[in-house]
């Protein structure tokens, strides 16, 4: 039944108004042009709706039914299948709990990965009941550091607000993950750790034929295996440690405990070492033969753990399905463990000095390694605390320190005006987005843009002489003339923003691969004018900035050096220049190819050239960035572009050219090198390419003519070979 609110269209009636068409010559090109993982992308059919039609059939939200298990809790430990002990024999009892804490921490990873909370790390019963493994120190400490630590990941993440962007992290569907006396799971588990410490110095005494110092029950009942399972317990039990001391520093407010966070960091990827090491002991000592595919094991013996249902909590738990999850394996358990510490290590690396302009390149570099959700939610918290920078800058002064206008900005009232007030939200918005996964991002910035522009245009008003009547009364006539002041520089900051936010909106569709070879040229066209309008504004910028820092005081006969710095390209601008020629030659290659042999130029049945130029560009184009640019400029600016005309003027040659300048200068950096590096191949095959293509004809029908991404993720490279 509907509600009062719904409105239905009725289906249209097969009749006389009906009127049916043969798709089927539709269907079948489509089949032919489309390649495997391609989408029709129609004009109602956005990117965000071709994902959640993809949903269905997803291991994640729709993996189907498995109806085996059993009905209870209670049933489950009736019939045995969470033992305590679990067995007779010392020896498998010790290797058992081993397992279990393997298979805890795969199903920790799993749910790290997006997985259900309840059948991932509350499939396990002996968490689901406490009070199974008061009895049994050693499980009982884990299981509470294991819960500990999910309530710490869960905090963080929902703090961030970016568990949206994967599925159902975040729900804990009604199971308790802190109770009373979780707050002593450290102390409860250095208590343990201490009693094998000292069971492993017994073994050894024993083992070198010395007189044990203490009388300590050993772990299980052969000596000789004895070093190895208390190896293997310890190493467990440390990493658990530390990494609750990794969770807690980092959530220290103002960065105080980044420090300290390095060294628990360290700490724990030996501990991840020597449980890798320990894989060898558990499976030549393993109570059973594994049949189970190594691919597929997700303890270190192999053995399967006792005391795991993953469909308990789809009685226990209504919201839960009960799906069939597959849990990470231990081998790739341990890499994603050890990615996110070396995640985390690269944050806490972090100096908390950086402008804005070096923290947005530090983001946009700690995307590159694809981090996980984990760590970029620590990542955004550690950013943005009580709405200001690190938890300790307000972000008015980071914009008044970006636009180098401190003496200005100390105002009282220009603090509150509503314009300040509105681009410290916009970037905090802007610094939140980039913490986000890669698809999500660049959906958020293509939005995110309309309001920067709206801003934009509002301090352009607000710059000018007329608008002196639009502010506050209780704002003097001084303040309105440094408000007037103030708003000219920080349009200019907000222009280049913008210019920035469009140029990683445009290069982070070639990362999630949205772009055919056919719509290349129009992208690296758009790219390669927001790339010079960002030079236009960052230029404008540091001259404002220069002028500002010599009315502060300095000596006339200074000026005259200042003038001839100014007038030099900083590295940073003569590394954009590269990226304005690299995207301008790419641009006009496919153009030429285009042109002259018709290779790129073929368009589907269900979209034309202008179609899709909206398609890619139509959020840039309602936020105007840049003005005046539209489909019918970019079918001017490349319809006659060939291949003698790119030759005589060749931009490949003009990047080996300034990149031969900034080797020396990027020599104590290696990540600029390497970007660096990275132009230079690209620049150096697409000028041989360009050469090669121009002197054996480009209508050349032997020639092939195709682009990949060997050297770097957004900038293709042209290769030619013989049929």
């Amino acid at each position: 039944m509907a509600s009062k609110g719904d409105v239905r269209v009725p289906p249209l009636p097969s009749g006389e108004q009906t009127v049916w068409v043969d798709v089927s010559a539709l269907l079948q090109e489509a089949c032919s042009d489309i390649q495997g993982g391609e989408l029709i992308h129609g004009e109602n059919f956005s990117l965000f709706a071709a994902m959640s039609a993809l949903e269905i059939m997803d291991p994640k939200m729709d993996s189907g039914m498995e109806t085996c298990g059993y009905r209870s809790i209670e049933e489950a430990i009736d019939c045995g299948a969470a033992p305590i002990p679990f067995s007779s024999d010392r020896t498998v009892d010790i290797q058992c709990m081993i397992d279990v804490m393997d298979h805890l921490l795969a199903c920790e990873a799993s749910w790290h990965k997006g997985h259900s909370l309840a059948q991932t790390v509350f499939s396990c019963i002996y968490l689901l009941r406490f009070q199974r493994t008061s009895s049994n120190a050693l499980l009982h400490s884990y299981c509470r550091m294991v819960r500990t630590t999910c309530h710490a990941i869960l905090s963080v993440v929902s703090d961030a607000r970016t568990h949206e962007e994967e599925d159902l992290f975040i729900m804990a569907f009604g199971l308790s993950l802190k109770e009373e006396g979780d707050e002593k799971c450290l102390s409860m588990l250095s208590a343990v750790e201490e009693t094998v410490c000292r069971q492993l110095r017994a073994c050894k005494a024993l083992l070198s034929k010395k007189k044990a110092i203490e009388d300590v029950e050993p772990l299980q009942a052969n000596p000789d295996l004895e070093e190895g399972y208390c190896r293997a317990v310890l190493c467990r039990l440390r990493f658990r440690k530390h990494l609750h001391h990794v969770l807690t520093c980092l959530r220290k407010p103002q960065g105080r405990g980044l420090e300290l966070a390095r060294k628990h960091i360290a700490s724990c990827l030996l501990e991840l070492a020597a449980m890798r090491e320990s894989s060898g002991f558990l499976v030549c000592n393993a109570y059973v033969t594994s049949q189970v595919n190594i691919e597929d094991r997700t303890t270190a013996s192999g053995c399967p753990p006792a005391g795991f249902d993953a469909n308990l909590n789809a009685r226990l738990s209504a919201p839960t399905p009960p799906r069939a999850i597959k849990i990470l394996s231990w081998t790739k358990t341990l890499e994603y463990f050890e990615k996110l510490l070396q995640d985390l290590d690269v944050i806490c690396a972090l100096s908390l000095d950086l402008h804005v302009e070096e923290l947005l390149e530090f983001i946009v570099k700690f995307q590159k390694s694809q981090p996980d959700l984990v760590a970029r939610a620590h990542l955004q918290v550690l950013l943005i605390h009580d709405g200001k920078l690190y938890g300790r800058d307000p972000f008015h002064e980071v914009i008044s320190q970006a636009t180098a206008l401190p003496h200005i900005m100390k105002n009282t009232e220009l603090q509150k005006h509503e314009l300040i007030q509105r681009l410290g939200q916009l970037l905090i918005s802007l610094l939140k987005i980039l913490c986000t996964n890669t698809a999500w991002q660049r959906r958020k910035l293509g939005k995110i843009l309309q309001d920067w522009s709206i801003i934009a245009g509002q301090l352009d008003l607000s710059s000018s002489k007329e608008s002196g009547d639009s502010f506050s009364v209780s704002i003097d006539e001084l303040v309105q003339n440094s408000w007037a002041n103030t708003s000219a520089n920080l349009l200019i900051w907000t222009e280049e923003q913008i210019y920035w936010i469009a140029a990683r909106y445009l290069m982070l569709g070639f990362e999630l691969e949205l772009y055919g070879p056919g719509e290349y040229c129009m992208v690296y066209w758009y790219l390669y004018i927001i790339f010079v309008k960002l030079m236009e504004k960052a230029q404008l910028r540091i001259s404002q900035n220069s002028d500002a820092s010599r009315r502060k005081g300095k000596k006339r006969r200074e000026n005259s050096k200042d003038m001839a710095r100014d007038a030099r390209l900083s590295p940073k601008m003569l590394l954009l220049q590269c990226y304005i020629y690299l995207s301008e030659g790419l641009a006009m290659m496919s153009a030429a190819l285009a042109n002259e042999r018709q290779l790129v130029k073929k368009w589907s049945a269900f979209s034309t050239e202008q179609e899709r130029f909206f398609q890619h560009f139509d959020l840039l184009l309602k936020a105007r960035v840049p003005d005046g640019v539209s489909y019918p400029l970019f079918k001017d600016s490349t319809a006659h572009v060939n291949f003698s005309a790119i030759v005589r003027y060749n931009y490949f040659r003009d990047i080996q050219r300034i990149s031969k300048e900034l080797r020396g200068t990027f020599s104590g950096d290696p990540e600029r090198l390497s970007e660096l590096r990275q132009i230079e191949q690209v620049a150096e095959h697409n000028r041989i390419a360009l050469n090669v293509i121009h002197q054996v004809g480009a209508c050349d029908p032997s020639l092939e003519i195709s682009f990949v991404f060997g050297h770097h993720t957004c900038f293709a490279v042209a290769m030619v070979k013989r049929a």
